[in-house]
Protein backbone atom coordinates (compact mmCIF):
# COMPACT_ATOMS: atom_id res chain seq x y z
CA UNK A 1 0.00 0.00 0.00
CA UNK A 2 1.27 3.46 -0.87
CA UNK A 3 1.03 6.18 1.78
CA UNK A 4 0.71 9.92 1.27
CA UNK A 5 0.98 12.73 3.83
CA UNK A 6 -2.41 13.67 5.32
CA UNK A 7 -3.47 16.86 7.04
CA UNK A 8 -5.42 16.15 10.24
CA UNK A 9 -7.07 18.43 12.77
CA UNK A 10 -6.06 18.22 16.44
CA UNK A 11 -9.05 17.46 18.66
CA UNK A 12 -7.38 19.31 21.55
CA UNK A 13 -6.33 22.68 20.12
CA UNK A 14 -7.99 22.58 16.68
CA UNK A 15 -4.77 23.22 14.75
CA UNK A 16 -3.89 21.24 11.64
CA UNK A 17 -0.93 18.86 11.64
CA UNK A 18 0.62 16.51 9.09
CA UNK A 19 0.33 12.75 9.49
CA UNK A 20 3.31 11.79 7.35
CA UNK A 21 3.56 8.78 5.08
CA UNK A 22 6.31 7.41 7.35
CA UNK A 23 4.10 7.75 10.41
CA UNK A 24 1.26 6.03 8.58
CA UNK A 25 3.56 3.14 7.68
CA UNK A 26 4.69 2.89 11.32
CA UNK A 27 1.03 2.83 12.47
CA UNK A 28 0.24 0.10 9.93
CA UNK A 29 3.27 -1.98 11.02
CA UNK A 30 2.18 -1.74 14.65
CA UNK A 31 -1.39 -2.70 13.77
CA UNK A 32 -2.88 0.62 14.91
CA UNK A 33 -6.31 1.14 13.36
CA UNK A 34 -6.95 4.79 14.30
CA UNK A 35 -5.16 7.90 13.08
CA UNK A 36 -3.63 10.21 15.69
CA UNK A 37 -6.10 12.67 17.20
CA UNK A 38 -3.65 15.18 18.70
CA UNK A 39 -0.79 17.26 17.30
CA UNK A 40 2.74 16.78 18.63
CA UNK A 41 2.34 19.80 20.95
CA UNK A 42 -0.84 18.47 22.61
CA UNK A 43 0.23 14.82 22.85
CA UNK A 44 2.53 15.30 25.89
CA UNK A 45 -0.25 17.18 27.74
CA UNK A 46 -2.56 14.21 27.28
CA UNK A 47 0.11 11.76 28.41
CA UNK A 48 0.68 13.74 31.61
CA UNK A 49 -3.05 13.86 32.36
CA UNK A 50 -3.30 17.52 31.50
CA UNK A 51 -6.59 19.39 31.18
CA UNK A 52 -8.42 18.01 28.17
CA UNK A 53 -11.62 18.87 26.37
CA UNK A 54 -12.15 15.25 25.39
CA UNK A 55 -14.01 14.34 28.58
CA UNK A 56 -11.34 11.91 29.77
CA UNK A 57 -12.07 9.83 32.83
CA UNK A 58 -11.31 11.52 36.13
CA UNK A 59 -10.48 9.70 39.32
CA UNK A 60 -13.51 9.49 41.60
CA UNK A 61 -12.98 9.61 45.36
CA UNK A 62 -16.02 8.32 47.30
CA UNK A 63 -16.48 8.43 51.07
CA UNK A 64 -17.89 5.22 52.47
CA UNK A 65 -17.81 2.98 55.55
CA UNK A 66 -15.65 -0.15 55.68
CA UNK A 67 -17.78 -3.30 55.60
CA UNK A 68 -15.42 -5.09 57.98
CA UNK A 69 -14.34 -2.61 60.71
CA UNK A 70 -16.92 0.18 60.26
CA UNK A 71 -14.31 2.92 59.89
CA UNK A 72 -15.06 5.81 57.49
CA UNK A 73 -12.77 5.61 54.47
CA UNK A 74 -12.31 6.94 50.94
CA UNK A 75 -12.14 4.66 47.91
CA UNK A 76 -11.05 5.50 44.33
CA UNK A 77 -14.27 4.19 42.75
CA UNK A 78 -18.03 4.38 43.12
CA UNK A 79 -19.10 1.35 45.19
CA UNK A 80 -21.55 -1.10 43.64
CA UNK A 81 -24.67 -1.74 45.67
CA UNK A 82 -24.65 -5.09 47.44
CA UNK A 83 -20.86 -5.54 47.34
CA UNK A 84 -18.63 -5.03 50.39
CA UNK A 85 -16.18 -2.11 50.49
CA UNK A 86 -13.08 -2.22 52.68
CA UNK A 87 -10.68 0.38 54.07
CA UNK A 88 -7.04 0.03 53.04
CA UNK A 89 -6.04 -1.92 56.15
CA UNK A 90 -8.91 -4.43 55.95
CA UNK A 91 -8.44 -4.84 52.20
CA UNK A 92 -4.74 -5.63 52.59
CA UNK A 93 -5.52 -7.95 55.50
CA UNK A 94 -8.07 -9.85 53.39
CA UNK A 95 -5.65 -9.99 50.45
CA UNK A 96 -2.89 -11.43 52.68
CA UNK A 97 -5.30 -14.06 54.07
CA UNK A 98 -6.40 -14.95 50.54
CA UNK A 99 -2.81 -15.40 49.41
CA UNK A 100 -1.98 -17.75 52.27
CA UNK A 101 -5.12 -19.86 51.82
CA UNK A 102 -4.52 -20.08 48.06
CA UNK A 103 -1.03 -21.51 48.59
CA UNK A 104 -2.07 -23.93 51.33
Amino acid sequence: MEYHDKVLKCMECGSEFVFTAGEQMFFADKGFKNEPKRCKACKPNRAQGGDTNSGGAQRIETKTVCSQCGKETTVPFKPTQGRPVYCRECFQQRRALGATTATA
